[in-house]
């Protein structure tokens, strides 16, 4: 087929846009996102009833059913600030994640054999036990399994 002069042939194809935004983030980062956001509530919500005083106490204040005190509340404030400072790159979400299950799993089979009064948390059946069972199921879930890929589709960050 010969192109005739002043003839102009445009080829199309569609393609999807490229994902900006929070829409790129993977699981894994909106899930260090979200949890972030969380404990850094949790944490300024207990500060605000706590205060500072008696910071190691065995003597805790409750917000909503939960057992708090000053170092409870530092420990969610240093959580949540890891958890918001690795959002952004997907392989350190899912790090964050995995390490942050870790340490939550360690102190829920600790807090369930009352290895946790320093932290005003009570034994076998103190609500944050079975709480933080239940952030570090989700943590190791969105550090591992569900933790998607980072960029809209490439292939997962390798952690280790």
């Amino acid at each position: 087929m010969d192109d005739a002069p002043g003839e102009i042939y445009v080829t199309s194809s569609q393609t999807t846009p490229a994902r900006t935004g929070l829409s790129a983030w993977s699981p894994a980062q909106r899930f260090a996102l979200a949890f972030g956001t969380v404990y850094l509530v949790v944490a300024l919500a207990g500060f605000a009833l706590t205060g500072f005083s008696d910071f190691a106490g065995h003597h805790s204040h409750t917000l909503l059913i939960f057992a708090v005190n000053p170092l409870h509340n530092a420990i969610h404030l240093v959580l949540g600030i890891a958890w918001l400072a690795s959002a952004p790159r997907h392989a350190t979400a899912r790090l964050a994640n995995l390490a942050i299950g870790v340490v939550l799993g360690l102190v829920t089979v600790i807090g369930f054999v009352g290895g946790m009064g320093m932290l005003g948390m009570s034994g076998l059946a103190d609500p944050d036990n079975f709480l933080h069972l239940l952030t570090a199921s989700l943590s190791l879930y969105f550090g591992s399994v569900a933790a998607g890929h980072s960029d809209g589709g490439e292939a997962p960050d390798s952690v280790g």
